[in-house]
């Protein structure tokens, strides 16, 4: 069915709003990473094994991808920045769940909640990019999604030290409250942003099937996505097991402000964008797997040294952060009056590949140690790349 465009908004980007999206997006996005520095604290709480804790990571991401198969097409349909407000809404009430769970079945299904409404950045990536000039949407998405990555790093720094001397639970109490400040905020702040569609719910999934169908980038980007994102968090669920253990000995406190070291590579987004622009995303694409290859190399032969660790830290995200913006750029151009169900497509197929990464990487760790944790990274990067190479699409 063909789309009856409604009205679209006339708004444009300053640059202070582009900051406001890129900000917000970052505090949002930071609610599905706070637990993974929380992971041993809540493991010894409640008296469970690293897998079913590592499930606990898993599930939350799952949320997330559930969360935007069901509500980012809504975006194409409904007015946008009442959508996103109502959803950090919704947000702040998940995490106070969270905050007063008091056993690991209770936490899955907090969790689960917590990812599932914490979908308002890929709300605001899509609105970015309908506001954008075209010659200008890899730089607009670049910088959003660099507060966007800023805040996934971030957020294990700032759960490792909350975690580490106020308790974990401490955490998401600040968590909820930072949400209901940024409902408050961005309903004063963002522009009235009208429906590109005026499909009924239902059409809008056979809409996503058939554009799925028809389009090999969409495709292609999806998978690479969900490999890339895999090997991210496949990384960051081990790493506190790592540190915890010899040689290191080190706490949540340091799990976390590792996030802080790959700051530097998700500060250099934009600049992927503009090159994006100039070049191809194709192009900026390979070289961000290129990067993720080489920090798995480094976590292989140096992961029980600091400086390797450190190393490998800075490339992994520097290369999946170039892979998410050429991703997100090929995928945004395709269809402008479809943007975000094209979004939803692409997200939950990143969001799914980051949960098996999540529960892959503790499952590695507890059966096969450090190194199985690598070989599975690699392996993640050696189809992307096989995929890559074969399909011919730009």
């Amino acid at each position: 069915m063909k789309d009856n465009i409604v009205q679209q908004s006339d708004s444009k980007l300053s640059n202070f709003l582009v900051l406001v999206m890129a900000v917000a997006s970052g505090i949002t996005v930071a609610n599905l990473y706070y637990i993974q520095p929380l992971l041993v604290e809540i493991s010894n709480d409640f008296q469970v094994t690293q897998v079913s804790v590592g499930f606990v990571a898993m599930i939350t991401q799952i949320g997330y991808a559930l969360g935007m198969l069901c509500i980012l097409p809504l975006a194409d349909i409904k007015e946008k920045r009442s959508l996103i407000v109502t959803m950090l809404l919704c947000s702040a009430g998940s995490l106070m769940f969270m905050f007063f769970s008091f056993n690991i079945t209770v936490i899955s299904i907090a969790s689960f909640a917590v990812g599932f409404t914490s979908v308002v950045p890929q709300l605001i990536v899509p609105f970015a990019a309908q506001l954008a000039d075209p010659k200008e949407r890899g730089k607009i998405i670049g910088t959003v999604m660099s507060g966007l990555f800023i805040g996934i790093l971030v957020s294990r720094t700032f759960s490792g030290l909350v975690g580490e001397y106020w308790g974990w639970r401490m955490v998401y109490f600040i968590a909820s409250a930072l949400m209901i400040i940024l409902a408050i905020s961005l309903s004063k702040l963002l522009p009235l942003c009208l429906p590109t569609s005026s499909m009924k719910y239902k059409e809008l999934f056979t809409s996503m099937m058939s554009l799925t169908k028809s389009l090999p980038v969409l495709r292609e980007a999806s998978l690479n996505g969900a490999l890339m994102f895999a090997a991210f968090s496949a990384f960051w669920t081990s790493l506190v097991f790592l540190l915890e253990g010899s040689p290191y000995h080190m706490g949540a406190d340091v799990a976390g402000l590792f996030g802080l070291v790959g700051v530097t590579g998700a500060m250099a987004a934009p600049i992927v964008g503009r090159i994006a622009d100039k070049r191809s995303p194709k192009f900026t694409l390979g070289i961000g797997m290129i990067a993720v290859m080489f920090a798995y190399l480094c976590f292989l032969a140096f992961g029980f040294k600091l400086w390797g660790l450190i190393m490998g830290v800075v490339f992994l995200d520097l290369g999946v952060q170039s892979c998410q913006i050429s991703n997100q750029a090929r995928v945004h151009a395709l269809n402008d009056e479809a943007r975000n169900r094209l979004n939803t497509v692409y997200m939950v197929s990143y969001f799914t590949g980051g949960a098996l990464g999540s529960y892959l990487g503790s499952y590695s760790y507890a059966h096969f140690g450090w190194y199985g944790v690598c070989a599975l990274g690699l392996l993640t990067q050696l189809i992307a790349i096989a995929v890559y190479l074969c399909l011919k699409s730009k």
